[in-house]
């Protein structure tokens, strides 16, 4: 039974269920009846040549989220969804790549006294090949041929680009801020000086806002077409990082429960108060 399924990245990926697991599929197309998937054709790679099948929709898990009405069969991906951000990362990361490639990072005109042309050659031969260094030498002659005055300012000057006034640093975060958001991932998680709880915070909100709302549509379709009740948990596994805060939150409840019950509450009644009611 072949398995379809748009990932987080919404490219989809497609396999066949065989005896030995899941096979993977190097490319598949469907058609569709009233925007409704009817069946699939898949192509399999092998060893000298690849082979072509054909299947029924009722024998695929078709997963899909952020559907776009005119193509209700296909995902969309996060990143299509931060379009304008994921481009400006590109742009920026390849500028970026660009300069510090080409541009005369660590250049710098050092201005000299006067003397003889053989010394100036052999000074200019002492900096040759010494790249991100003193490249370009500049005696005063030279300075003042070129309308400077000699006397005043005569201080090194760098020619390197100053990234800094491009605000560089804040547009990639910014990107990739835009992006993490898409992914459902909050750009808390990333920065460097997150401590404890704003990482356990980040992956609760991962957990709670992204990764579970998903699962629950991968189970709900795997429930229809496999015929069994299907349930993914991803909770739990992460509540294995917390082990301290889930301690002190039942030490909480149950102090709760016991005022509760010392004041004469109903202690099924408080708990439905704040949603932890038995369904």
């Amino acid at each position: 039974m072949p398995v379809n399924s748009a990932n987080l990245g919404g490219s989809f990926r497609c396999g066949i269920i065989g005896g030995d697991g899941i096979i993977p599929a190097s490319d598949w197309d469907l058609s569709t009846r009233n925007g409704v998937p009817r069946a699939y054709r898949v192509s399999i790679s092998e060893a000298g040549g690849g082979r072509t099948q054909t299947v029924l929709a009722a024998e695929v898990l078709h997963v899909r989220t952020a559907s776009d009405p005119v193509t209700p069969w296909a995902g969309r991906s996060p990143l299509s969804r931060a379009a304008i951000s994921a481009n400006l990362l590109h742009e920026l990361e390849a500028a970026l790549r660009d300069v510090f490639r080409d541009a005369p990072l660590g250049t710098t005109i050092i201005p000299l006294p006067d003397s003889s042309p053989a010394d100036m050659a052999d000074m200019r031969a002492a900096f040759k090949g010494r790249r991100g260094a003193s490249l370009i030498v500049e005696g005063v002659a030279q300075a003042t041929a070129a309308g400077m005055n000699p006397q005043i300012d005569k201080r090194p000057d760098s020619v390197s680009p100053d990234l800094s006034r491009s605000a560089t640093t804040e547009t990639l975060q910014a990107a990739r801020a835009a992006i993490s958001q898409a992914y459902g991932v909050l750009p808390a998680l990333h920065n460097h000086a997150a401590t404890g709880p704003v990482i356990r915070e980040a992956q609760r909100h991962l957990v709670g806002y992204t990764l579970n709302p998903l699962a629950k549509i991968v189970a709900e379709e795997a429930s229809a077409k496999l015929g069994a009740a299907i349930s993914i948990d991803m909770e739990t596994p992460l509540q294995s990082y917390d082990t301290g805060g889930r301690a002190r939150a039942l030490t909480g409840i149950i102090k709760a429960l016991a005022e509760a019950k010392a004041a004469g509450i109903d202690p099924d009644a408080a708990m439905a108060l704040v949603g932890w009611q038995n369904e």
